[in-house]
């Protein structure tokens, strides 16, 4: 590796700074990201519809803003989660216990 990449923090952009930091390139731009959310957005609609368009629960649903992302540059977990599958990688959280018997075998306290 001839040079590290760095992203500098512009604004409330924070996931596609730290998924392009991580990957080494400018790899995810916000436009990208918001494609995911909507994508995910869709996804949950469509789930919430499965138990009938006329349900309050649905309409309710409709009314809320995405909790995938926000006009500030926020992205959810779950969209860095997404993003980061376009390169064969996984999230896996630090409490999962997968992780921590897989950290346990390989760093023995």
């Amino acid at each position: 590796m001839d040079f590290i990449f760095h992203e500098k923090q512009e604004g409330f952009l924070c996931a596609q700074h730290c998924l392009n930091n991580l990957l080494q390139g400018e790899y995810f731009s916000p436009v990208e990201l918001a494609s995911i959310a909507h994508q995910l957005d869709e996804e949950e609609r469509m789930r919430m519809a499965e138990g009938g368009v006329t349900s309050e629960d649905y309409r309710a649903f409709l009314q809320q803003p995405s909790e995938n992302m926000d006009d500030s540059g926020f992205f959810s977990i779950q969209v860095i989660c997404n993003a980061l599958k376009f390169w064969g990688l996984e999230v896996i959280h630090f409490n999962n216990p997968e992780y921590q018997n897989h950290t346990l075998q390989h760093y023995p306290t």
